[in-house]
């Protein structure tokens, strides 16, 4: 096992740009490192997180009083319409990669910046179709360091949700059955071009902020509020987007905390609705 790197600072490896330092820090590039390390904090009693990149984590401004394990099993086997892949892979990458190959299923994962074990573990969606829909098996290891394989039909899932928020342990790989289109490639240029038309992929965000109310769009009733351009210290409301918020300059955790809280207030007080939030805050310390 390789040595923990000390005091990592974890705003690079945010797309937020946001986060202060990790006590400990390492990367993992197989499934055997990932047991390694697992079984070594759980003889220690050390806290982990994993991470993979970053796009749905917002780190605390003092970090992480821990290890960090940067998740880079980026491993990728085609054979016909059945995908083996690294939870450490882009999944965005992926989404590419299957409609060049006429395989459809995983379209809408273009221009989402998730590593395959996030979308899994957030069940990342677009549009209608999300990441569980084409998904056969996981392999996940335990805070243990032991390795199982679960099948889809052993897992629930639902709207930005899996049964892994309740495990503790690591999405390691998974298994995704595709289906053969001559339009594949298409659609998930259109899918790409809309996204990138829509929302600030030029700028420092985790993407949306807020999960959909049923039947509702929280960027859109957020835009109704008018709060649009709204700003807390370096955070601020999209002006492209109204459920991004953007690191404009030198951000905090805490300003964009607060200005989420701003916002979720604002919109209850105008449309009686209680938007939830969808970043994930990684504490400094777990319990």
């Amino acid at each position: 096992m390789k040595p923990f790197q000390k005091n990592k600072s974890l705003a690079e490896f945010s797309t937020f740009g946001i986060g202060g330092a990790a006590h400990f820090f390492t990367e993992i590039e197989t499934i055997e490192d990932l047991q390694e390390v697992l079984q070594y904090c759980h003889q220690h009693k050390l806290p982990f997180h994993i991470l993979g990149k970053g796009s749905n984590s917002l780190f605390h401004d003092e970090g992480f009083d821990g290890l960090v394990i940067l998740n880079k099993i980026q491993f990728c086997e085609m054979t016909g319409a059945e995908i083996y892949v690294g939870a450490g892979y882009s999944f965005s990458l992926l989404g590419i990669k299957t409609a060049r190959k006429g395989l459809s299923g995983l379209e809408f994962a273009s221009g989402i910046p998730a590593s395959v074990g996030g979308a899994i573990f957030m069940n990342a969606g677009a549009g209608g179709p999300e990441t569980c829909d084409a998904l056969q098996e996981v392999t996940f290891i335990d805070e243990k360091g032991d390795k199982t394989i679960f099948a889809r039909e052993d897992l629930d899932f639902s709207y930005r949700y899996s049964s892994f928020h309740k495990m503790r342990g690591v999405i390691a790989a998974a298994r995704f059955v595709l289906t053969p289109s001559a339009t594949a490639r298409q659609k998930q240029l259109e899918i790409v071009a809309y996204r990138t038309k829509t929302q600030p992929y030029n700028e420092h965000s985790c993407g949306c902020i807020f999960r959909n109310p049923e039947g509702k769009s929280a960027g859109a009733l957020i835009e109704k509020c008018g709060l649009k351009n709204a700003q807390i210290g370096g955070a601020k409301v999209s002006s492209l987007h109204a459920n991004f918020i953007i690191n404009t300059a030198r951000a905090s955790a805490k300003d964009v905390l607060d200005l989420a809280k701003y916002v979720k207030k604002s919109v209850k007080e105008q449309t009686g609705i209680e938007l939830e939030m969808e970043l994930r805050t990684i504490p400094k310390k777990y319990e």
